[in-house]
């Protein structure tokens, strides 16, 4: 549950301040069908924007303005200033339907609503690049020439061009293929039956540790490190995805809390598969293996986690032998914690590491250097000696870019909590972090392999997200996607109707200041509003920032309900002792919090106090059903998307990271649980979950119908077949959004005539 779907499209904040009344009664209703139709009311929303391996072409995956869910491959020439539309998926694409496989990958990947091309990698020399495309490979020229490299009705899986462009990979039918650029590729894992797969990410890496990949090449060609997945330990879960016209019944293995995980394995082998060697994980198998990485020195490092998640090891090993030394160990910051992960490191030239750490219970990164001593018994072991390059209580949240030859990294982190912003510093811990963006945006970055070049993307409550070029020194050398809010902007129309979010904080029962911001609707003197309270409430995203969050705030705000969000104890970028409370304890503090933003809002003289709906997905969903159930009356209505109903339903690692083991600690679990009390739910209920959901299942929701049924408990709800935890399109989406306001009104939670 990374991200739970729809809470990034919910999180919306507002523009800039509306003009005068005059003005603003020629602009037009902003609906929902127009919220999600095309042209994106955002403007243009490049994705996967990458610089070639010299820095002179920007590429990035650029949606249609008809179709705004379909993305084409465009590059961009800094030395012509101009921009060409390197593939068409279109004109390119087959049409062919994606496996079952692809399908659950793109969901894992959060990209499963997206059309044509997804993602792409560059090769090496900068000629061109690899499109997976409906699921066939292509190498596109720069010159316009486009090679399709297979052309099957299986997909290929996780396709990669090796380092250096000679051989193309990917995985089929739970095998690992290889093939030279332009010739065959042919399979060099064996076919070991239905719960083997060669080269694939296990479940819970895909959807909870942001590892996608199960493979990884050495820099000169010569090797790969191949995961090996065993399945077989992993329970089933029979997932009825109900359809339209019909339904398919899947037995998918899926690692609930408290069973046994997929066991893991890893293969150091040539590109033919031959001179195979086992890597040496260590004697427990019940483990995660969290991250694999060839370093510049030839080595191996794979980093171990925990089943606890408490302690992540970082191994060393001798690709010829698979023997594993242990380099350090990472321990959570508190007992009582755990280890988030990150991919904010890097394995340095000089055989130091730069690394991420929330050791002093803040994210900030390290030096580590990585010595071996050889002891009098001939024993070696490695001295890690941690210099500290960044501190405070600002978390650094991300690294950017490493220059290595002058001796500085890029890193992305916090500022006033609010905004994120991007800063150089030293490698040698000398002086403190530059700022090189501007502080009244939110701000994130990429750079080249070199670190030569900054490509920043931005946006601010008044500015839809921008993107540019700038160098090593921040400066911005040209517009990438300049997005100005004009006449010619699809947001034009509505501009005049936006209004401009509020800011503060309240303070949770002990003291803690706890964020929101608020959106009021254009407001009569002495009359009193209904709140839109949106909320997820759990461990990771932050919901309350100044950025751009588009136009489905608006259109709540336009209907004459106040925007509410706010983020409680358990949110990311405040530090471990913020994140803290959540431990063994979901459910709990976060229902807290969020009482202290219900009680706030009642004593706002342009708030009616008897109208304060609550909206939340996934783990927002659940929270719905936990708040009514705490505090029956306080709210006046709630909808409930896709919740959690029982942790006991969820992944392991996902789970257990924050619940601990259910085995080991039951009356945790039975507390966090919605279904117990569900009947002390009296207030009216919306009910929403996908028919195909294959993140949180059907049966959490099926299990709180039966419950809610049995003991006569009115509610209602809504459900979509066919669709997955994403309930989303240019149709449906509005629909969703429609029922959710129908059954508002049908409960009296309106604005006041």
């Amino acid at each position: 549950m990374r991200i739970s779907i729809l809470a990034a499209a919910a999180a919306l904040l507002a523009t800039p301040a509306i003009a005068d009344d005059r003005t603003v009664t020629s602009a037009p209703e902003l609906t929902f069908e127009r919220v999600f139709a095309s042209p994106s009311l955002n403007g243009p929303a490049p994705r996967q924007a990458k610089l070639s391996p010299d820095g002179r072409y920007l590429t990035v995956l650029r949606n249609r303005d008809d179709e705004r869910e379909r993305y084409d491959l465009w590059g961009y020439d800094r030395e012509t200033n101009e921009w060409t539309m390197l593939v068409d998926s279109k004109a390119l694409g087959s049409g062919r339907e994606l496996s079952e496989d692809e399908k659950m990958q793109r969901e894992r990947a959060r990209v499963g609503n997206l059309k044509g091309i997804i993602s792409y990698q560059w090769v090496s020399d900068g000629s061109g690049v690899l499109v997976p495309l409906d699921g066939d490979l292509y190498l596109a020229k720069l010159s316009g020439e486009v090679t399709r490299l297979t052309d099957t009705e299986e997909s290929e899986l996780n396709p990669k061009l090796s380092p250096k462009g000679s051989s193309v990979s990917f995985v089929r039918e739970r095998q690992l293929w290889v093939g030279k650029v332009g010739e065959e590729a042919v399979p060099i894992t064996p076919k070991e039956g239905d719960t083997i797969r060669w080269g694939e990410a296990e479940f819970v890496a895909q959807e909870e540790m942001s590892r996608l990949t199960g493979y990884w090449w050495r820099p000169d060609d010569s090797r790969l490190v191949v995961q090996r997945t065993d399945e077989s330990p992993v329970g089933i879960v029979t997932r009825a995805a109900i359809g339209a016209t019909g339904t398919k019944v899947f037995d998918q293995r899926y690692p609930v809390a408290g069973s046994d995980n997929a066991i893991v394995e890893l293969f150091v082998m040539d590109p033919d598969g031959g001179n195979r060697v086992k890597v040496d994980l260590g004697d427990e198998t019940d483990i995660y293996v969290a991250r694999v990485d060839w370093g510049p020195d030839g080595a191996l490092y794979v980093q171990r986690q925990n089943r606890e998640q408490t302690e992540l090891d970082m191994l060393s090993v001798d690709p010829a032998t698979g023997k594993s030394e242990l380099v350090f160990t990472e321990k959570a910051a508190r007992e009582d914690y755990w280890i988030n992960l990150s991919d904010s490191y890097r394995f340095l030239k000089d055989g130091s590491l730069l690394w991420w750490s929330e050791r002093s219970g803040y994210g900030q990164f390290y030096l580590i250097g990585l010595k071996k001593e050889i002891l009098a018994s001939g024993e070696r072991r490695y001295m890690t000696l941690a210099q500290p390059l960044t501190s405070g209580t600002s978390p650094a949240t991300e690294l950017v870019g490493v220059d290595e030859g002058n001796g500085v990294f890029y890193f992305q982190g916090t500022k006033d909590v609010l905004t994120q912003q991007i800063y150089r510093a030293n490698l040698d811990g000398s002086g403190d972090p530059t700022l090189l963006t501007d502080p009244a945006y939110t701000n994130a970055a990429i750079m080249d392999k070199s670190a030569q070049l900054l490509m920043v993307t931005r946006s601010a409550p008044n500015q839809p997200p921008q993107s540019y070029l700038a160098n090593g020194e921040g400066k911005r050398l040209t517009w990438v996607e300049q997005n100005k809010l004009d006449d010619n902007h699809a947001y034009a129309p509505y501009v005049l109707h936006h209004q401009t979010p509020e800011y503060g904080t309240i303070n949770a029962e002990d003291g803690t200041p706890l964020h929101y911001m608020i959106i009021r609707p254009r407001m009569k003197p002495g009359k009193k509003y209904p709140v839109f309270y949106y909320h997820y409430s759990g461990p990771g995203p932050q919901i309350v920032d100044r950025t751009w969050g588009g136009a489905l705030a608006q259109a709540i705000v336009d209907k004459g309900y106040i925007y509410f969000a706010l983020d409680n104890r358990g949110t990311a970028n405040r530090g471990v002792d913020f994140e803290q409370p959540l431990y063994r304890a979901m459910g709990g503090v976060e229902v807290r919090d969020q009482k202290v933003g219900a009680e706030f809002l009642k004593t706002l003289d342009f708030v009616d106090g008897d109208k304060i709906a609550l909206y939340g997905w996934s783990y927002g969903g659940y929270m719905t059903l936990k708040q009514m159930q705490a505090d029956p009356g306080l709210y006046a209505a709630g909808i409930s998307g896709a919740p959690v109903t029982k942790w006991e339903l969820y992944d392991t690692h996902y789970t257990e990271r924050f619940m601990g083991d259910p085995r080991e600690v039951p009356e945790a679990y039975e507390e966090a649980s919605a279904i117990p009390n569900a009947t002390k739910i009296s207030d009216p209920l919306l009910l929403i979950h996908g028919m195909a959901d294959d993140n949180v299942v059907f049966e959490n929701s099926s299990e709180l119908i039966s419950v809610l049924q049995e003991n006569n408990v009115p509610f209602e709800m809504m459900l979509y077949p066919g669709y997955t935890h994403r309930v989303s399109g240019e149709n449906i989406s509005p629909h969703l959004w429609n029922t959710i306001f129908t059954f508002l009104e049908r409960n009296g939670v309106t604005p006041p005539e």
